[in-house]
């Protein structure tokens, strides 16, 4: 199996792009890795691997370049170059922790969309209490959603749960301000209706502060609400433990029970880390693409590449697109 990568993106880049990539490496010995990124800059970092191959490019698409113009101007731009490996079959997913929106773009442009999906949904999977994490799309991708879009949003995210996370039947929620049915406005009374419709395990309204206790496997909303949603989380957690840490290093008392329950505060924070669960996949399109967390560091990247490594292998894209014809025949 062929896995793009680009070097370049990502406030880390290159230097922890390439050490997740020989983690990966190392770990799954049934991978490929080809390396798209400038060879100047990437040279400190690589070591020599039988099942690396690494791509020399002339530009890098920048986090402040507006996304479809870098990407249609910049060629040979490590992003660019990774997309179009996919697209011409030499690669069979790709993963960048550069411009999420420059991503999309190549990820729509140039690898393609799915013939009868919408829009595409970035769908990253995060922690919960309990350890069992969930599906949340979208988070981005698009900042309106029509019903169909949301219904097809929650149908590719019940493939993901059930084909990656292994989750047999998993549970799909539509994100509310009730549980209810007749709540929220418009849009999502409508989605509720097509989505008792659909070959789906519904469980109806689901409100923002019960994603966290394993309420649901799959949450859908819209990309507005759930980039919102995302970032809430992500500040919370941050915050949260940065609380913690001044309340252990406040007294030499607290210094001394941190001591003792640094094993566990550790664990819990890396049951906590969204990036243990991999990146967010750009779900919609004809190959897997997965957007790595812009401050990843080389596990997080390492845990992005193993995540585009399970959905190329239990072939996520051709099971969505199959899924979707069946519903437009129907």
């Amino acid at each position: 199996m062929k896995i793009a990568v680009d070097a370049m993106g990502g406030d880390h880049a290159p230097k922890e792009i390439i050490a997740g990539v020989m983690q990966s490496l190392q770990e799954f010995n049934d991978i490929h890795i080809q390396l798209f990124g400038d060879e100047t800059k990437m040279k400190p970092y690589l070591t020599a691997h039988e099942r690396l191959t690494v791509h020399p490019c002339t530009e890098i698409i920048e986090p402040d370049d507006e996304p479809v113009r870098a990407v249609r101007r910049k060629k040979d731009a490590s992003m660019v170059r990774m997309a179009q490996a996919v697209k011409d079959g030499e690669a069979d997913a790709c993963v960048s922790a550069g411009n999420t929106g420059a991503l999309m773009a190549a990820g729509l442009f140039i690898v393609g969309r799915i013939e009868g999906i919408e829009r595409p949904a970035l769908a990253p999977t995060l922690p919960t209490i309990g350890g069992e994490g969930f599906v949340l799309l979208d988070v981005g991708a698009n900042a309106d959603a029509k019903p169909s879009q949301l219904v097809q949003y929650a149908i590719m995210g019940s493939i993901y749960a059930e084909k990656v996370r292994g989750i047999q039947n998993p549970r799909v929620g539509l994100l509310n301000i009730g549980t209810e049915p007749g709540k929220g406005n418009d849009l999502t009374k409508a989605a509720y209706d097509e989505l008792m419709k659909a070959p789906l395990n519904f469980i109806g309204n689901i409100e923002a502060r019960d994603l966290l206790t394993g309420t649901t496997d799959v949450a859908v909303t819209d990309g507005f609400t759930g980039n919102m949603v995302l970032k809430t989380i992500e500040g919370t957690a941050s915050g949260l433990f940065s609380m913690i840490k001044d309340v252990f290093a406040s007294s030499v008392k607290t210094k001394i029970s941190a001591a003792l329950v640094k094993d566990d505060l550790r664990g819990l924070k890396k049951q906590m880390d969204y990036t243990e669960y991999g990146g967010a996949g750009l779900f919609g399109l004809n190959a897997p693409v997965i957007k790595a967390h812009g401050s990843s560091n080389a596990n997080a990247v390492k845990n992005a590449i193993r995540q585009a490594r399970t959905m190329a292998e239990y072939h996520v894209s051709e099971t969505i697109r199959e899924t979707i014809n069946e519903e437009e025949t129907r």
